[in-house]
């Protein structure tokens, strides 16, 4: 074990990181304004990786199908989270916990279907484009070139959504409407059509990282269980609703699971578990307070 071996797979998790923050942002903001707990979240995710295949290959998976993938995949994943909030979610807002849990769990169970009839239970596979393959050296580890790219979308999703939220007027809306729906609705704004706007909202920001991991793993089945639960984590950590938290608690759980593969990979899989206990026992209400 060496300095540029550590700093390797330190850089490795960071940039895992901002993948888990990108879906734990979208997972976070819906929860901060809408108080729904959308397990579809995951399959939303899921949507984008096999969207973002599907609009790739149809390019031949060459360099233009990546970016291409990168702008359509998440847009089409925004409006099936629209279509979803018109259809759906928005009679039951209202509605008791477990009715809003079991509705969005049974949307993965039709996602998933769905996925099997479109793509089929085969694994898929999208290529790294052209100019973000190979590696360039940093501080004397070699990290690959993409994984750079996400180390830099990351902060720029970031910085991204505290612009709209804190210097926008329609994202100052949705802060208030998080936290007085009655009196928003009272000033003849209609917060409807704000849930429905966050709801597409996170739905992009799924779609889009589900794009973005897509040419770093095998596209399958079974890849929206996984990310849920450490969005689900992410966000706890964080602090509901606090997108600053939610970035703080990723980078903590990316590098620690990068860096316990080194030197505890027997409990590697369990580790982000327990580092969620353990933060949780010094910070129960989570890293940051709710900003909303």
């Amino acid at each position: 074990m060496d300095i540029a071996t550590l700093l390797n797979q330190l850089l490795i998790g960071l940039s895992r990181g901002m993948i888990f923050f990108i879906v734990a942002a979208g997972l976070t903001l819906i929860f901060g304004v809408l108080r729904i707990t959308n397990f579809a979240h995951g399959s939303l995710y899921m949507l984008g990786a096999f969207i973002a295949y599907t609009v790739s290959t149809s390019l031949g998976q060459g360099h233009y199908g990546f970016w291409l993938a990168l702008l359509v995949a998440p847009l089409i994943v925004m409006i099936i989270s629209l279509i979803i909030e018109r259809g759906l979610l928005r009679f039951i807002y209202n509605r008791d916990h477990l009715t809003q849990m079991l509705l969005t769990y049974s949307l993965v169970l039709i996602t998933g279907d769905a996925v099997k009839i479109i793509w089929g239970a085969e694994y898929k596979s999208m290529n790294i484009p052209a100019g973000l393959r190979g590696s360039i050296s940093l501080w004397g580890t070699s990290l690959p070139v993409y994984n750079a790219f996400l180390l830099f979308i990351g902060p720029l999703v970031a910085l991204g959504l505290w612009f709209f939220l804190a210097k926008t007027h329609l994202g100052k809306i949705c802060r208030a409407t998080a936290t007085d729906r009655e009196m928003v609705d009272i000033l003849g704004i209609n917060s409807t059509r704000v849930f429905a706007l966050v709801f597409a909202l996170g739905g992009w920001l799924a779609g889009l990282g589900g794009t973005l991991i897509a040419p770093t793993t095998a596209i399958s089945m079974g890849m929206d269980a996984n990310i849920l639960i450490y969005a689900f984590l992410i966000v706890v950590i964080g602090g509901l609703g606090n997108i600053w938290g939610a970035l703080i608690s990723s980078i903590i759980i990316g590098v620690g699971e990068a860096i316990g593969v080194l030197f505890i990979p027997s409990v590697s899989i369990v580790l982000p578990y327990i580092i969620a206990g353990i933060l949780l026992i010094f910070r129960p209400s989570g890293l940051l307070k709710s900003v909303w």
